[in-house]
């Protein structure tokens, strides 16, 4: 496991820069749990920097250690049941670990020891019933008998119980959530591409890439960083420092794609950086494990977020919403972190692979049957976006193999990088339906309620759907623009739409000796 040990930074290194950014912002008619008030809403680093549930071994009756789950997913077991070879053939086109018979059969086996239960239950309840009557005395004793032994038998039943539910969340939790029909069966070659933007840069000159040029023109230092780091964190590569024009680069995109998306009806956010592992599970990744690409804190249930999906998907855990506030779109901006476990070579050097990132995401709540729409509506923000920067990129419909767990399907976007002399992903746009909303909690009342229900805030509830998207990923954008807008001279000219968010500046050029 990466871990980051917060003791080993020296006080010089203040703890400022692990603060939380506070969201005045209230929100109305947001019910938590099951509330029907309007409650102002809380600083959003209420839901993640709580400590999480821990994992809690305790010993049955046979003296058997029973491992408890931190959080259970509101998973549809019978429908896994009745659907079985769907969710069969969908595991295996994902590629996908989950142990389906053995979801099955623990499901059953807890069926059949909730009836024994259940039936227990009634038989206890009969027993208690009967005492309440004039008896006589050794029929009164009968009866204590036959109660102490229903009771020590439904303890004995109800620990199983327990036992079997904690087995059947563990093994479901590995479940992939369900594909989209028209999404491509197989690996990352299967994949499909949906659409092409643009023509590939001509250069009359040798092409250089960003590291080369970032060095050339003194905007990157990345052995300073290293230097820097080593001191005190065990890794040195794959940090660096933007400065000189790189800074006024990283500020622009992040202003400029901020106010694009904002008029397209998105509410802009910062979020906390640190979350419980148990938000990061629920969205659907893996804080633990050799090739976990999550930063987590020793000493305490929390991590380091590799994207800003993970604290935005957890701003509404255990609610329930009101179907007039859906569907709620949110530009969420933060500092990114990712082990890169596995990643080298000089396909990634430079920014293409780093350990610490900006990034602009956007993520949306809304009903079930709108979820499609909001995913073309993802996409084609990405691309406008992409295509106003003067872009060669294409749209490709990702196969089953490159979804991962949360995704119905998955649109990355990959743009051309003449100095890596290939294509290069800047960003993706999954929908992943009811997966997180299940996991997190997260579900709206639809306003068709009778007015009784209505007003006592009862009713059928149903879950969101969440989707999420990439606007701007900071480096990964740096090493197009380096790249693509390169002259001959060495300079590189920015492109129109972030001059007015740069100062005005037209062109980085290199500084005089």
């Amino acid at each position: 496991m990466q871990t980051v040990k917060l003791a080993a930074i020296p006080a010089a290194f203040s703890s400022s820069c692990f603060m939380f950014r506070p969201v005045t912002k209230t929100l109305g008619l947001i019910s938590r749990r099951n509330h029907s008030q309007k409650p102002p809403f809380r600083l959003l680093a209420r839901a993640f920097s709580a400590p999480a549930l821990q994992t809690i071994d305790t010993t049955d009756n046979k003296g058997g250690v029973v491992v408890k789950p931190q959080w259970k997913a509101a998973i549809d077991f019978k429908w896994i049941r009745d659907n079985k070879e769907a969710v069969s053939a969908n595991i295996r086109n994902r590629n996908s670990n989950a142990n389906l018979e053995l979801v099955l059969e623990l499901y059953e086996k807890m069926l059949n020891v909730q009836k024994e239960v259940d039936r227990l239950r009634e038989e206890r309840n009969a027993v208690a019933n009967k005492m309440k009557g004039k008896l006589e005395p050794s029929e009164r004793q009968k009866l204590i008998e036959e109660g102490k032994n229903l009771k020590e038998g439904l303890v004995t039943l109800e620990e199983d119980l327990v036992k079997l539910t904690d087995e059947l969340q563990q093994e479901a939790q590995c479940i992939p959530n369900m594909t989209h029909p028209d999404v491509p069966v197989g690996g990352e070659d299967c994949s499909i591409i949906r659409k092409t933007v643009g023509n590939p840069s001509v250069f009359n000159f040798p092409v250089k890439d960003h590291f080369q040029l970032g060095k050339a023109l003194d905007i990157f230092d990345f052995d300073a960083a290293a230097e820097v780091l080593l001191l005190f964190i065990v890794s040195g590569s794959k940090f660096y420092y933007l400065k000189n024009e790189a800074v006024m680069l990283e500020m622009g995109l992040i202003n400029w794609t901020l106010s694009e998306v904002i008029k397209r009806g998105f509410t802009p956010l910062t979020t906390p950086e640190i979350v419980r592992s148990s938000v990061v599970e629920k969205c659907g990744f893996q804080p633990r494990g050799a090739n976990t690409q999550v930063y987590s804190i020793e000493g305490a249930d929390q991590c380091l977020i590799g994207t800003a999906e993970i604290p935005v998907g957890g701003i509404h855990m255990d609610s329930i919403l009101s179907e007039s506030l859906l569907p709620l779109k949110y530009a969420a901006f933060s500092h990114c972190f990712r082990t890169e476990a596995g990643a080298a070579g000089t396909a990634t050097r430079g920014l293409y692979r780093v350990h610490q990132f900006s990034k602009l995401e956007m993520f949306v709540f809304c009903q079930p049957e709108e979820s499609d729409s909001y995913h073309e509506e993802l996409i084609r923000i990405e691309e406008d976006l992409y295509s106003s920067l003067g872009l060669h990129f294409k749209t490709v419909d990702m196969a089953t193999e490159d979804l991962g767990a949360p995704a119905y399907r998955k649109f990355d976007v990959e743009a051309w990088m003449p100095g890596l002399g290939r294509y290069g992903e800047i960003s993706s746009a999954s929908n992943c339906t009811d997966y997180q909303s299940r996991r997190l909690g997260i579900r709206y009342r639809p306003s068709q309620l009778s007015s009784t229900n209505a007003k006592k805030g009862k009713g059928p509830t149903r879950f969101v759907h969440t989707l999420n998207a990439t606007a701007c990923a900071i480096p990964r954008m740096i090493i197009c623009l380096l790249e693509n807008y390169q002259q001959e001279d060495g300079s590189v000219i920015i492109p129109e739409p972030l001059r007015p968010f740069m100062g005005g500046l037209e062109r980085i050029s290199p500084k005089c000796s």
